[in-house]
Formats: C-alpha cells, structure tokens, sequence
C-alpha cells in the first residue's frame, strides 16, 4: 500500500486506536497496582486467591455493561477471564512469597 496514499481519515482512526491501546494499557497497569494491593492483603489474612461468586457477579455486570456499550458480551467475558486468571496467578504468588518467609 505504499504506492497508494492512506485516505486521512483512516490516518485519524489509526491514531485514536494508538491512543486508546495506550489508555488500555494504563487502566491495566493501574488495575494490577490495585490488586496486588488485593493479593497482599489476602495473603496477609489467609483468604483463597479466588473469589468465585465476586468473579460471577463481576461477569455478570460487564456482560451487561458489553451489551450496553454495543460490545460483544462474549468477548467482553473471555477479556475479563483472561485477567481474572492472571490476577489470581499474581495472587497465588504473593501468598507463596508471603508463606514462605
């Protein structure tokens, strides 16, 4: 497509899409600052890593909040799944590190 030249417009979307993956990578960040904070404190008074009926309530209220937005409610949940299991990995770090000393 070098020949070619990029219609502005699509210049402009690609942008805010660069801009959004930044804030997605932001709130993320900022959303791990938080809980590990959670993990610490779970470690600390000796709770599971996982809290099954949060995580059910927590699907619940995005699926919703896909549906409302006009996102798939399905994607939206395989997302949340996928940082859900890496939060709880975080957590069963922590308790370990925190068990073990």
């Amino acid at each position: 497509m070098s020949d070619t030249k990029i219609p502005e417009e699509l210049v402009q979307l690609r942008e805010s899409i660069d801009n959004f993956d930044a804030a997605l990578v932001h709130i993320l960040a900022e959303r791990f600052r938080c809980t590990k904070a959670v993990g610490v404190l779970k470690a600390k008074y000796g709770l599971p890593p996982a809290d099954p009926s949060r995580e059910k309530r927590q699907v619940e209220r995005l699926r919703k909040l896909a549906e409302e937005s006009h996102l798939d409610p399905d994607f939206a949940e395989k997302f949340l799944n996928f940082i859900v299991k890496e939060v709880i990995r975080h957590h069963e770090a922590t308790a370990l590190k925190l068990h073990s000393k």
